[in-house]
């Protein structure tokens, strides 16, 4: 029997299901009998009429999006690889050598500065409804754990309080709520907030102005993301701020300032314009330029964000990042996304993560091998558990610093945000009632943040912060966990050798080792004695 990767015709993202749920055409994802009188439910008739509003997933403002296609290999194939022998990073002590005592900070960059507490990232939340919904949680829930979270593109260029003169911008409402909120939370120099540029934001000197005026230390560039490979789109529902983004220089469809297409809206013909973002043109020469640029401009450490395009893009990256002293190389595989991504495109296009993080691994060791430099990678692609992260880590090793993670801190933002409401409302759901009826019941992390901000602070914290540092602290003790059985206690003693294949297939992509194949010159030597 042919194996189906791909879901068609019919999906939650698009709001879409088939007549016939049981009886689909595999290849065409019709219904097999597709009969006269059918009110169009499937992404087909839909698309009849509503046309290309069926393209974005919805409904848009209130959901995060990521492919559901089935990928041939996945992280589920490989398996974590224990030890009954030994300790790296801790004294081989059975007092010692407790999950508890391992240690999950890591520091890169080219000074090795930037420290974080968890080697884990928010890479890039930028003008979308869900991310500026949901900030105040993701922000300070991430400065409180001394991680990183990513300001991503357009955020200034949205901001209808934006002041923009001769081109530039010189002051912005919500770009400095987002900065101020992380920076007024974070501790003991633990974390980082990035603001990150597009095509729009760099005409704009959306860095240079989040540099020299709200003090930010890490800028980066984006070529794109997993999740698309055109820019960043979102929906408009207002007429005069479709206009002001047109005005802005961004494309906006239909036209807004056409009289024919305003009639159009003012009759309810549609209710949305799109807003999208000009793909980048990569050359050598403009990267070098556009590096030094922010670094003659204050910046002090400067990432780089690439999508999951063609192999040789890839190489581009690491040899650009290599070339130039990038600080973090973050690299998105095919299939997540956190916005309004076309959801065909979302599943159909790129280099799936498996594959995509293999051969970065094998183009940053091919540099490394030469004696040339490699900046920090991070991981991005799905990953929402210990688990998975431990994988990251350990595929990439040495080379993987961190994890990028987008989708599933926001839903552990939005449900801390939720329970938080419903305390209020006096409505808790018997699920959630079941532990309490207060934040100090319910969120375990509670008692620690109380002591460690006092009752003053922890009152004024935001639920979203708390759900998402509570998610965050269950990751840390999981990984915690997982180390301690590979009898890794510190995070750079993680290597590939912590991981099996449990597929040839997985194992020919990723060049790590079939589990039956697992130490075998070490189990001859073991039974030869």
């Amino acid at each position: 029997m042919a194996i189906t990767f791909s879901r068609i015709n019919s999906s939650a993202a698009t709001l879409t299901k088939n007549r016939t749920e049981g009886s689909i055409t595999p290849n065409s994802g019709m219904c097999v009998t597709c009969v006269d009188g059918c009110i169009g439910m499937c992404e087909i008739g839909k698309s009849a009429y509503r046309g290309h509003e069926v393209i974005y997933p919805q409904p848009f403002g209130v959901i995060t999006t990521a492919a559901e296609k089935t990928y041939p290999v996945d992280y589920s194939h490989f398996n974590i690889m224990g030890t009954a022998v030994g300790a790296h990073g801790i004294e081989a002590d059975s007092d010692k050598a407790i999950f508890p005592a391992v240690n999950l900070e890591v520091h890169f960059g080219h000074d090795k500065g930037i420290k974080f507490r968890y080697p884990w990232i928010i890479p890039g939340i930028g003008s979308t409804d869900i991310a500026r919904n949901n900030w105040e949680g993701l922000a300070i829930g991430s400065a409180l754990a001394g991680t990183g979270l990513t300001i991503g593109e357009n955020v200034a260029g949205m901001d209808m309080e934006s002041v923009i003169k001769n081109g530039r911008v010189v002051d912005t409402v919500d770009l400095k709520r987002r900065i101020k909120l992380y920076q007024d939370h974070q501790r003991d120099g633990y974390g980082a907030i990035i603001v990150q540029a597009n095509v729009e934001d760099t005409r704009l000197g959306v860095q240079e102005y989040a540099i020299n005026e709200l003090g930010v230390q890490v800028v980066e560039l984006k070529w794109g993301q997993g999740a698309k490979n055109i820019g960043g789109e979102v929906k408009i529902r207002n007429l005069k701020k479709a206009q002001m983004l047109y005005e802005r220089g961004y494309v906006v469809l239909p036209n807004p300032t056409d009289p024919n297409v305003i009639k159009a809206f003012e009759r309810g013909a549609f209710k949305e314009f799109e807003r999208h973002s000009r793909v980048g043109m990569v050359s050598e020469e403009s990267f070098a330029a556009r590096v030094e640029e922010l670094r003659k401009a204050g910046a002090k450490y400067v990432s780089l964000k690439t999508g999951a395009y063609r192999p040789a893009d890839l190489a581009r990256a690491i040899k650009f990042s290599s070339k130039y002293k990038i600080d973090l190389l973050t690299v998105d595989g095919a299939g997540g996304g956190t916005g309004m991504s076309p959801w065909r495109m979302m599943n159909e296009w790129g280099v799936p993560p498996v594959e995509l993080h293999s051969l970065l691994y094998q183009y940053a060791k091919s540099l490394a091998d030469k004696g040339e430099y490699v900046p920090a990678l991070a991981l991005a692609g799905g990953f929402t558990f210990e688990d998975q992260i431990f994988k990251g880590l350990a595929i990439g090793a040495p080379f993987v610093k961190l994890v990028g993670m987008a989708r599933s801190p926001i839903a552990a933002a939005m449900v801390g945000k939720t329970i938080g409401r419903t305390i209020d409302e006096h409505q808790l759901p018997v699920y959630v009632e079941r532990f309490g009826n207060s934040k100090d019941e319910i969120f375990v992390t509670s008692g620690e943040l109380r002591k460690e901000l006092g009752d003053d602070e922890f009152e004024k914290l935001p639920t979203g912060a708390i759900g998402l540092y509570t998610y965050y602290e269950r990751l840390a003790q999981g990984l915690r966990q997982l180390m301690c059985g590979s009898r890794k206690f510190t995070l750079e003693h993680i290597t590939r050798d912590d991981i099996a294949s449990l597929t040839r297939e997985a194992s020919e992509i990723s060049g790590i080792p079939h589990v039956m194949d697992f130490d075998k010159q070490e189990v001859e030597e073991i039974l030869k004695n």
